[in-house]
């Protein structure tokens, strides 16, 4: 059991030496990186209009895969599309920052009216 225990200790000892022995500016500058990158994932979210019969959509991708598709307003009863390609690209770029929040992308009708969407 002694052994073991003179191994264990030795084990950790080492560890800890190498530790401290890490060159400080190249270790702070990975985890730096390592940071940045973690923290940057949701950047590739891009949110792009879409032209319909009836009127505008927008369309959010998430590294060139379509994530969401909205052809017609949210949250009103009828099936009406955006009048605008800038009330489609508001509401999408609402839907990207809740997103990158880490909130549920659920448009609400006050969002749309904040947003002085015309429905």
């Amino acid at each position: 059991m002694m052994i073991i225990k003179l191994k264990d200790r030795f084990f950790w000892t080492k560890i800890q030496k190498n530790l401290l022995l890490v060159n400080k500016p190249q270790f702070i500058f990975l985890l730096c990186f390592s940071l940045f990158l973690s923290c940057n994932r949701s950047e590739n979210l891009k949110v792009k209009s879409v032209k319909n019969t009836s009127g505008w959509g927008y369309i959010i991708t998430k590294d060139e895969k379509i994530i969401i598709k909205q052809t017609v307003i949210p949250v009103i009863s009828d099936n009406k599309s955006f009048k605008t390609e800038e009330d489609a690209l508001k509401v999408g770029k609402l839907v990207v920052q809740k997103l990158k929040d880490n909130l549920s992308p659920t448009v609400t009708k006050k969002d749309l009216f904040l947003l002085a969407i015309k429905t």
